[in-house]
């Protein structure tokens, strides 16, 4: 059985899938597990889980500054479980599968205790141009696309629905990534929670970062949210999975990063810099420093039922 996409030599029907890598390209590979119970709960659409189980993984690869390509799945289910919500969980990563070109090559279903869909994707990227935590430099500038917060707030009870969206179906940047390969230095994606997310890259890029609070980008609906709260920021700096790119780019191609944004008709603002030294320092306009209550996700300590992430490594 020959199957559809790029490179797909082979795909599903046989004991395993035959895909020929693009020339010139390094690949680059990531994997994440979603487990009911403790990444999704009874209230989700089984659309949902598969849609954003796809759509984490191609947020980390979109991160490298790579092109996704192929993707596997592996369901762990119940003997009794609903086979009709087996269905729509499939739908739900065929959705977010044709929306971004990738074509599911192979995958597996096995019984278990709980349900469980890990999936798998493989991208490509020219050959040394892949985007990595570790190549910022002092004196480049931290980049944030899209908005912050907006899905750690779409967890809460009666939560709009623009907020909501954001936490069930995520917009992975893979244009946005590809774009700014060999503009920005350094990219990781929001998963963990923005400040958290960030000090990976500092850490090893061995650098240290100043974010200004209220640069921030929040939208419409986080305003409406927040408003009246003690702390506005909060959701935005620790919140997590936004899945949105934190980039370095040196000041000097800052118009050519902006400029690829307005191209792929995504926000890009500037939040900070980066500087010698270690950690992450967020000040206030009228002065003072800023920490919030939490740093970010801890995956031993689910807070809720969160799509959360476990740290693939790519």
């Amino acid at each position: 059985m020959r199957g559809p996409g790029e490179a797909v030599v082979l795909g599903i029907g046989d004991d395993a899938a035959v895909l020929r890598p693009p020339p010139g390209q390094d690949l680059v590979a990531t994997v994440d597990a979603v487990v009911e119970g403790v990444h999704f709960g009874a209230g989700f659409a089984p659309e949902d889980v598969g849609y954003k189980a796809l759509a984490v993984n191609l947020s980390d690869v979109a991160a490298m500054g790579a092109r996704p390509l192929w993707a596997l799945s592996a369901l762990a289910t119940p003997r009794e479980a609903d086979r009709g919500r087996l269905a729509r969980i499939g739908r739900g990563l065929a959705s977010c599968a044709r929306r971004f070109g990738v074509s599911v090559v192979g995958g597996n279903v096995t019984a278990a205790r709980e349900l469980s869909l890990t999936v798998t994707v493989v991208g490509a990227v020219p050959r040394g141009r892949a985007l990595l935590r570790s190549g910022a430099r002092a004196g480049d500038l931290v980049l944030v696309s899209g908005t912050l917060g907006d899905a750690a707030l779409g967890l809460a009870a009666g939560a709009a629905a623009p907020l909501l969206r954001r936490q069930r179906r995520p917009t992975p940047r893979v244009a946005l990534g590809r774009a700014l390969s060999g503009i920005a230095r350094a990219a990781i994606d929001v998963s963990d929670g923005f400040l958290q997310d960030l000090s990976h890259l500092c850490e090893a890029s061995r650098v240290a970062a100043r974010v200004e609070l209220e640069d921030l980008p929040l939208s419409g609906p986080y305003r409406a949210a927040v408003a009246g709260r003690r702390d506005p920021f909060e959701a935005a700096a620790s919140g997590g999975e936004d899945y949105e790119l934190v980039l370095a780019v040196p000041p000097e191609r800052l118009g050519d990063a902006l400029e690829r944004a307005r191209e792929c008709r995504t926000r890009l603002t500037v939040v900070g810099r980066l500087e010698p030294g270690r950690g992450v320092r967020v000040v206030k306009r009228g002065g003072g420093s800023y920490r919030p209550r939490s740093a970010g996700h801890d995956h031993l300590r689910p807070r809720g039922f969160l799509l959360g992430r476990r740290r693939s490594g790519a």
